[in-house]
């Protein structure tokens, strides 16, 4: 996830992820201290190194070891089951009728959508690109909120909308001038439309979050994800990693199913709670360095200047959006 994947208030995703972006009220500490500060910082840079690696992982396994269909399938089928077992052990009140067409859309549309788009877009571009744009859901959340819900933003987050998609398009354009021009195009624009159906499941899914405990949440959203990635099961036996030995590519589809798509989520809620969600929403802006580091450190992309242009662009125009958005609810 989000990348960016669903929490309570926030989710995000990063993408990855992106825990942090619904344009819901912010969550205050319930906790003080250096030791509450300490452990909430701890809890969300480890979900936040998750997401980042993840995406580095994710395109070291396409297409040597598995296909894109193949990790979306062990993701979303995956994720379901340990979501259900997880929730063995934390009850919640039965979900409401009036909720179910959103958890439905949120998996069936936004989750599923938003997880095919992301792993196939890691098919074409390279990574360090892919993570800038998978920073880009709060934009679209405004836009949605704009189009559809008739709400009215300030004028700063209208600017640091413009902002941030000024950046998006000098990723997109850079990436499309080198020798893999096409393939960096299709892979940025699918990431992008990764993020819009991301933003879309953070809508969808804002009210619902409200009311009942993450996990019994996710299970059902990642149930009504896992039933249309089933039709993606047949030539999966054909992938290379069923007929290897070798440990290092077990690993990374290991990691990616614990780690970003399972554990991160658990880690957000401690920290929404320790720290607030304002603090943990500026963490998604590391998603991009995590990723970068791995990336590099992995021999899978090499940093460009351009890239770290289009960085602060966007970050200076979430910023900029976030700075307005906090001023215009402590107005109301």
């Amino acid at each position: 996830m989000k990348e960016n994947t669903p929490t309570d208030k926030s989710v995000s995703a990063t993408t990855s992820g992106n825990a942090q972006s619904q344009g819901t009220a912010p969550a205050t500490p319930h906790r003080t201290g250096i030791g509450a500060a300490v452990a909430g910082n701890l809890c969300i840079l480890a979900a936040t190194i998750f997401w980042g690696v993840n995406v580095s992982f994710t395109k070291a396994l396409i297409p040597d070891w598995m296909t894109a269909e193949g990790i979306i399938v062990v993701r979303l089928v995956g994720g379901c089951v340990l979501m259900w077992l997880a929730s063995l052990f934390l009850k919640d009140k039965p979900i409401a009728r009036h909720d179910w067409l959103n958890l439905i859309l949120g998996g069936a549309v936004g989750l599923f959508a938003f997880i095919y788009l992301f792993v196939t877009s890691l098919r074409y571009g390279n990574p360090i690109d892919i993570s800038i744009i998978m920073t880009l859901p709060p934009v679209f959340v405004i836009l949605i909120g704009v189009i559809f819900r008739h709400q009215r933003p300030s004028a700063a987050e209208y600017i640091g909308v413009l902002v941030s998609m000024a950046g998006a398009v000098v990723v997109i354009v850079v990436g499309q001038s080198g020798k893999n021009g096409s393939d960096n195009l299709l892979g940025d624009l699918l990431a992008v439309a990764s993020t819009l159906c991301y933003a879309f499941y953070l809508v969808i899914v804002e009210g619902p979050t409200k009311n009942y405990r993450p996990v019994n949440l996710l299970r059902w959203v990642f149930l009504f994800a896992a039933i249309p990635a089933l039709v993606l099961i047949p030539g999966m036996q054909t992938m290379p990693i069923l007929h290897t030995a070798e440990a290092a590519p077990w690993l990374e589809i290991g990691f990616i199913l614990l780690c970003p798509t399972f554990l991160a989520y658990f880690l957000v809620q401690p920290a929404m709670k320790l720290i607030g969600s304002e603090l943990v929403s500026l963490y998604q802006y590391l998603l991009p360095v995590f990723a970068t580091l791995s990336a590099v450190i992995m021999g899978l992309d090499r940093l460009k200047w351009i890239q770290v242009l289009a960085m602060v662009i966007i970050v200076a125009g979430m910023i900029l959006t976030n700075i307005g958005k906090h001023r215009r609810t402590r107005g109301h």
